[in-house]
């Protein structure tokens, strides 16, 4: 590995796209088709919906992405194991018609305590420059603001899956105070109780300087940020970086994966008794992965105290998501990856998913999404 190379992967820059450069690859940038999801301008009130009781979410939602598109696909299962794209893996949002790189990545979807779904992704093109988008590969020069440097972020809010609302969220005009912003990667939500809002929290960094977790509140309905970002999570080692942070809370404590790059880089956890602060680091390397990965999300699976880890693990060849399974959050058992021999975890009609987020749903709600790509 060259210096360049060993510099980028030891500030934590989205190393994926960097295995890619290794290769000396870059992925087709072929033309999405099939049906889409639908941009609204509001949500009617009308149109929400009662949450189904917990022992009605049996089935899964994976959203993820895919460099070929950079655009936004959705997939479900009916155990947790077997997961089939519902646009047969088109995408189900075009990344050039929301974004202002033309192309989206990360996308992390929660459900809201009202009922909503809300859908956060990285306003990117890592390939603007081979698409035709831009004359340099970066919005702004690598040397003084590190790979990727973007300064957006997308926020969309949905009853139904369907219907979204949609806004662009460009952090550095909202907040210039916060200095020099380097990037807005992988934003995540997560509905905080004592403030009765949902927090939005994202990788960023001041030029191109170390990359750490911030926070920061959205309004209710999820077209702006409303409090400037504070800082959430920084790798305990001021010379290391920690990127791609997902939160979940079980029990009376918020668990918090992360990648950090110690030695070897990989997925690292965190608690905390709070929300917004006081993580306690663990240096330990959660995935057992032997190539590199990143992108950690974690979900519950359905009548049981089991929670799965999934992970993109993008030094496989292709690019693949790896799953582990815990319920101590100290012992994990590694499920292998999609359609490996001797997986349990499946991918029926889709390759090479990237940076995703999986959330319990209903069944009856997987036949309207499904209803809706069919044309039924």
């Amino acid at each position: 590995m060259g210096f360049n190379a060993w510099r980028r992967r030891s500030l934590g820059i989205c190393a994926s796209a960097l295995a890619l450069a290794l290769l000396g690859t870059t992925p087709a940038l072929a033309a999405p088709t099939g049906k889409q999801v639908e941009i609204v301008s509001s949500l009617k009130p009308s149109a929400r919906k009662a949450i189904p009781p917990a022992s009605a979410q049996t089935a899964y939602l994976m959203v993820y992405f895919k460099d070929e598109t950079h655009s936004v696909h959705f997939a479900t299962s009916p155990d947790g194991y077997v997961f089939t794209d519902v646009n047969n893996g088109e995408p189900v949002l075009r990344g050039e018609g929301v974004a202002e790189q033309k192309g989206v990545r990360d996308p992390h979807i929660v459900r809201g305590p009202d009922g909503a779904f809300y859908l956060a992704l990285t306003d990117l093109h890592i390939y603007a420059k081979q698409k035709g988008l831009r004359a340099d590969p970066w919005e702004r020069p690598e040397k003084d603001y590190g790979w990727g440097n973007n300064r957006a972020l997308i926020l969309m809010k949905s009853y139904d899956l369907v219907h979204w609302t949609h806004a662009i969220v460009r952090v550095d005009k909202l907040f210039p105070q916060l200095g020099d912003i380097g990037c807005a990667w992988a934003p995540e939500t997560i509905y905080d109780p004592e403030r009765k809002a949902m927090m939005v929290y994202f990788t960023t960094r001041v030029g191109a300087g170390r990359n750490s977790l911030a926070y920061a509140y959205a309004d209710e309905a999820f077209t702006t940020l409303t409090t400037q970002p504070k800082p959430l999570l920084a790798h305990p080692d001021p010379a290391q970086s920690l990127i791609d942070g997902d939160i979940t809370k079980v029990g009376d404590t918020y668990h918090l994966f992360a990648v950090g790059y110690d030695k070897p880089a990989g997925i690292r956890h965190a608690t905390s008794k709070s929300l917004t602060g006081g993580y306690v680091y663990e240096p330990g390397k959660i995935d057992p992965e032997a190539v590199a990965a990143e992108a950690p999300t974690l979900w519950r699976r359905a009548g049981s105290g089991a929670y799965v880890l999934m992970y993109d693990v993008f030094g496989a060849k292709p690019n693949n998501m790896g799953f582990s399974e815990t319920t101590d959050f100290v012992h994990y058992r590694n499920l292998g990856r999609f359609n490996d021999p001797g997986s349990p975890m499946k991918a029926t009609n889709f390759q090479s998913p990237k940076h995703g987020a999986v959330i319990p749903v209903s069944p009856a709600e997987v036949e309207r999404l499904k209803a809706w790509f069919v044309g039924k």
